[in-house]
């Protein structure tokens, strides 16, 4: 205590009073001073139920002044006392109490550091009582009481001039950092020079006008001295404002803190804890990788993490994960946001988040009962700080007694900051993985449309090895009533840029495929398109188009995987397709197809690499994986299936897409016939006169006058409307007959909304509309074709 006495000249006598928690007063600890505590009217003990300055600011929890003129005891006549408490709510330890005389009082600067230097013993104190300081005061003779924790306590103070940048630093603390009076040139600069380089920004942010706070800050770095030695040092630092409020000064109080750094055993446990956490990406996998790390090597009975936001506590991890494991507060809103209610009933882990220090408890059972029940043997609550803000809280409890050392201590502040700086960079993470996967779910299709003769399932699985979402995607395009395109891709890169193109790239197959291209011309067009995009992605795709009643299937290659094929006795294979390069890569490329035949009961399946390769699993081994899933599976349920196949994959270091289609064929056949519509002016008498013998030779003679009416229409529109060849194709299948007219105008028919009963046109599609069951028009090859289908009664097939 000497040199408390000494950095504060003029201050007569200090003295520190501990809690004596069963007598139920504050005692003597300790004493410094030119004459006796007796001199200025202090006394050995003062009971908590009495009222005095000592034990009044105890109670408070605040500091409290008398001024000369206040102090009414004879023997302390014309002294200045102060009682400043030591600890926060929950966890007081005592009081120190400073006399000064003669004077007016001790002034509002001296108190401020006075504030400051309270609160380093503070936490000297409870670095030392929590290790096993013997219920925080040890009897050394009767009367006086001696706490090991004051022993040897290094304190300097200073104060800083903002507009100068010019530094007042006493005796104390020049000797801490390494410095003679002497040798100090008042420069902040020169003491910021001693700093270590990575501890400089956190020491910075003190005078930084965003990180500025008139409540005080509190940090530790560290400093190389002249000799070479390695000192860690604790700041406590209070911003003064002038008369506008702008911040002047900035007062602070710097001690020693070597003896609360972290053993070799727990710069280790830190290094692991530092090593996972830059694995984990989201939230929930930090949490987790918090509570794998350090529940078992610290022996917790719980642990729980909450990131805070906006004043509020949101639940990410609990451990033992059984609700009856944790008081009943936690169990109101079980694994979701605190509500308000419960938040205030938690005042010791609310004032430990405004404060942002880590608070130890050797038992919590004077707590209140949220807090209580998570640790009766031992508390510890981190607020996880993170540029310049706490961000979040850490609690770990112990059921049984748990005495923390002052490594302990140092490790779980070290831990705090860790766990601070990656639940930020998580959270970050998190918002840009949820925007970019909102897009790409966006850009993949919904629901697959259901199709005659087949059944096609589809799996899509981000990746678990980082956040950001790639570009795979895939598609199912029908084309006709007879015709399907299958389509799977992935683009280079995972960011949402892979996604955006991934976007373009598939409504623009779509668009090519329905058009009427064939498959090697569709995928040719896509490549020039993405080369004129003028980006540095490529993309791979595998595109199939499928004759669903031959079974015949016609596959393009971008450079991407070939598909599977599983024959109906379960023999699986590759399909042999020569390939191109990826698109986007060469403007020419050519694109070769390739024909698989497919048999009924027979699945194809197409699929990205991220299913069939990693960092661990060869290409060859993934793909041979997938061969023996699909061949030990039943395809008669294709969404087991495709739930199978996609299992195979561990660890995903890449996204998974996977189409799979059930090739049933077609039971039974549709029947087909067309014919070329001359332009002659008795054309659509003669589409008429061929619509009539093909229906009796299908035997259809019901509806027969609304499928004339039809097909009067729509050939009439495309001699009067377009320019050369016209076709019709009629198509039965089941109870639907199909007409369909095709014309080499791109421009889609417009359907009148109201027609004037002196028109003499413009009825025709309105015709149709009435007495089709549906209709449409899609383009086809420069073209396009309308169609419209009847539905025909039960009828009797020849």
């Amino acid at each position: 205590m000497t040199e408390l006495y000494l950095m504060f000249a003029g201050v007569a006598h200090v003295a520190v009073y501990l809690l004596d928690k069963q007598a139920g007063e504050l005692r003597l600890a300790d004493t410094a001073g030119d004459s006796p505590g007796a001199a200025y009217g202090l006394s050995p003990s003062y009971p908590l139920s009495a009222p005095s300055l000592v034990a009044d600011a105890f109670r408070e929890g605040r500091p409290l002044w008398l001024t000369p003129a206040e102090v009414a005891v004879p023997a302390g006549a014309g002294v200045a006392l102060g009682a400043l408490p030591l600890g926060e709510d929950g966890g007081r330890l005592g009081c120190l109490v400073v006399a000064d005389r003669p004077g007016d009082g001790l002034d509002a600067e001296r108190r401020i550091f006075l504030e400051l230097y309270a609160d380093q013993v503070a936490a000297r104190l409870e670095a030392g009582c929590l290790c096993g300081a013997a219920d925080i005061v040890g009897r050394k003779e009767p009367g006086h009481v001696h706490v090991l924790a004051l022993d040897g306590i290094h304190v300097g103070s200073f104060t800083l001039v903002l507009g100068t940048g010019r530094v007042d630093a006493d005796a104390s603390l020049l000797e801490l950092i390494g410095f003679s009076p002497e040798e100090f040139d008042g420069r902040l600069e020169t003491l910021l020079a001693c700093t270590l380089p990575e501890d400089l920004p956190a020491l910075m942010s003190v005078v930084e006008p965003g990180h500025m706070t008139h409540d005080g800050r509190d940090l530790e770095f560290r400093v190389r001295r002249p000799t070479g030695e390695l000192r860690w040092l604790r700041l406590r630092c209070r911003v003064l404002a002038d008369a506008a409020g702008r911040p002047e000064r900035v007062l602070g109080v710097v001690a020693e803190a070597s003896h609360l750094r972290p053993s070799t055993d727990d710069v280790s446990r830190l290094q692991q804890l530092a090593a996972a956490l830059a694995t984990a990406m989201t939230v929930r996998d930090v949490s987790r990788t918090v509570v794998a790390t350090l529940r078992e090597p610290l022996a917790a009975d719980r642990m729980a993490l909450a990131e805070l936001h906006a004043g509020r506590l949101t639940v990410t991890a609990l451990d033992p994960p059984q609700p009856g494991a944790w008081p009943e507060i936690w169990r109101r809103e079980w694994r979701s946001e605190w509500p308000d209610a419960a938040a205030r009933d938690l005042p010791t882990l609310r004032a430990a988040l405004r404060l942002g220090r880590v608070q130890l408890w050797a038992t919590s059972t004077d707590l209140e009962p949220g807090l209580a029940g998570v640790g009766r043997g031992g508390l510890a609550v981190l607020p996880l700080p993170a540029d310049g803000r706490v961000v979040g809280a850490c609690l770990i409890g112990w059921d049984e007694p748990h005495g923390f050392a002052p490594e302990e201590r140092s490790l779980l502040t070290a831990i705090a900051g860790v766990v601070g700086q990656a639940l930020v960079r998580a959270r970050a993470l998190d918002a840009e993985h949820e925007l970019a996967a909102m897009l790409q779910r966006s850009l993949l299709p919904r629901t697959l449309p259901s199709l005659p003769g087949c059944v096609a399932v589809a799996r899509y699985l981000p990746a678990t090895a980082g956040l950001e979402v790639g570009g795979d995607w895939y598609d199912v395009i029908p084309l006709s009533d007879r015709y399907v395109a299958l389509v799977i891709g992935d683009v280079q890169g995972h960011s949402p840029e892979a996604a955006t193109i991934m976007g373009q790239i598939r409504t623009a197959i779509r668009a090519y495929a329905v058009e009427g291209h064939p498959p090697d011309v569709v995928v040719s067009h896509a490549n020039r398109l993405l080369v004129g995009m003028e980006t540095d992605a490529f993309v791979t795709c595998c595109y199939v188009a499928l004759d669903m009643e031959e079974g015949e299937a016609w596959v393009v290659r971008a450079g991407h995987l070939p598909p599977l094929l599983r024959a109906p006795d379960g023999a699986t294979q590759e399909v042999v397709a020569e390939g191109g390069p990826p698109l986007g890569v060469l403007a020419d490329a050519e694109f070769p197809m390739t024909m698989a035949g497919l048999s009924p009961g027979a699945t194809l399946a197409l699929m990205t690499d991220g299913l069939v390769e990693s960092s661990s699993l060869r290409l060859e081994d993934g793909l041979q994986r997938v061969c023996e899933v699909l061949a030990a599976t039943d395809p008669a349920d294709a969404d087991r299936m495709a739930d199978e196949v996609i299992g195979v994959a561990d660890r995903r270091d890449d996204d998974i897409a996977l189409l799979l289609l059930r090739y049933d064929g077609t039971a039974v056949r549709p029947l087909r016939a067309g014919w070329a519509v001359w332009r002659l002016p008795d054309a659509v008498m003669h589409a008429r006169r061929f619509t009539a013998r093909v229906m009796r030779s299908w035997n259809v003679t019901q509806e027969a006058d609304a499928v004339l009416l039809v097909v009067s229409e729509l050939v009439t529109n495309a001699m009067v409307h377009t320019r050369g060849e016209v076709r019709l194709d009629l198509t039965l299948a089941g109870d639907r007959l199909r007409v369909a007219v095709s014309d080499s105008s791109p421009r889609a028919p417009v359907r009148q909304t109201s027609v004037d009963w002196e028109a003499t046109g413009g009825r025709g599609l309105l015709l149709v509309e009435a007495v089709s069951e549906s209709w449409g028009s899609v383009p086809l090859s420069g073209g396009k074709q309308v169609w419209g289908e009847i539905a025909l009664p039960s009828r009797a097939m020849t």
